[in-house]
């Protein structure tokens, strides 16, 4: 049987959230996106579904209904600050109701067999924000929400979370750092925004060893990445066994993001969805979602997403399949990683073996 077309979620009220003038947060980011994924080699390569409003029920399973609330009051209001980095417009509150009901609509159609996997391109990002608190430009927590549902609504006992943007994923972390029913996992530049991220964070109570941070220097690229999913993600994944993975796909890892220091390639991207499918493939029934999180260069930002769609729709250009291949045997080892295995191997035995 043919494989379906993954799904993309896309829609005009994700352009509606607007930070303000000169804000790298812009709606011109997903403009980006949306021209380069309409582009002649691209067409037929996806499905388009459109978004529902997530309800203030299903908000308050990562939210405080107090916060929630703050939230709501910024509608229809032209500009609210709510942290230094962080600011709504008029239709941001419906914005982030709509990023959120997204990933809920694309898991739904993912469980329903409508397709294996897709692509979340909704903003405002989510990673940062916490229980009570907006920062780092995100309101709502998509990719938490997202393990919410799959734990409360799809029938999921276990679910990963991939993090591989620029920046550590503090708000996700908190939402389930005692909590093993979801496996944390993040690559982060390191010490960076917002300074959360050591290895030495690995969970509490019964969440203790499902936290896995590996962070990583300024200046680590394609080879460096690569070997973090060859030699620590792929063993904790194997033994972890979710029943669906996602993914907090940020493209600020790119070489020339004006907000980083990695050097993470285009077919560096390739390669790290390409690992994700594999690992979703054999341990989940395909079931795999992205959700965007950064991005601030916009060829690196829409270029990223394209070479990740196509792994996904299973059409990789030639040049990427010769890198991928390239990168699977990738053995080069960064501190973070060696800190992040000493840290680990005490909570999975696989990495034993891998040594």
């Amino acid at each position: 049987m043919q494989e379906m077309s993954p799904i993309v979620i896309r829609d005009e009220i994700f352009l509606e959230h607007d930070p303000g003038f000169g804000h790298p947060e812009s709606p011109q980011r997903l403009r980006a996106i949306y021209k380069r994924i309409e582009e002649e080699d691209m067409r037929g390569l996806y499905q388009v579904l459109s978004p529902r409003m997530a309800s203030r029920e299903e908000l308050s399973w990562n939210h405080a209904p107090s916060y929630i609330e703050r939230i709501a009051r910024t509608e229809g209001v032209s500009h609210y600050q709510l942290d230094p980095d962080t600011s709504t417009s008029e239709r941001s509150w419906e914005a982030a109701c709509f990023a959120v009901g997204g990933v809920f609509v694309a898991l739904d159609a993912i469980f329903q067999g409508k397709a294996s996997s897709g692509f979340a391109l909704v903003r405002p990002p989510g990673h940062h924000a916490e229980r009570d608190h907006a920062m780092g430009f995100c309101l709502f927590n998509n990719i938490a929400l997202g393990a919410h549902y799959c734990l409360k609504r799809l029938g999921c006992k276990r679910v990963l979370i991939v993090d591989w943007d620029l920046h550590h994923g503090n708000g996700t972390q908190h939402s389930f750092y005692e909590d093993d029913s979801v496996l944390y996992f993040s690559t982060h530049q390191f010490p960076y925004y917002p300074g959360t991220g050591a290895a030495t964070e690995c969970g509490k109570g019964k969440g203790e060893g499902f936290t896995v941070n590996c962070p990583m220097s300024a200046g680590c690229g394609d080879m460096e990445f690569a070997t973090v999913y060859n030699r620590l993600l792929t063993p904790i994944a194997k033994e972890f066994r979710p029943d669906v993975i996602l993914c907090s796909a940020g493209f600020d890892i790119y070489m020339d993001d004006p907000l980083g220091g990695m050097r993470v390639s285009i077919e560096g991207f390739a390669y790290l969805a390409s690992q994700l499918k594999e690992l979703a493939d054999e341990l989940c029934g395909s079931r795999l979602l992205f959700c965007l999180e950064g991005g601030y260069d916009l060829y690196g930002l829409s270029q990223g997403v394209a070479s990740v769609l196509r792994v996904i729709g299973r059409k990789m250009r030639k040049k990427e399949e010769k890198i991928l291949d390239q990168l699977k045997s990738s053995d080069v080892i960064s501190k973070g990683l060696e800190d992040a295995f000493d840290i680990q191997k005490r909570y999975w035995s696989s990495l034993k073996t891998h040594a």
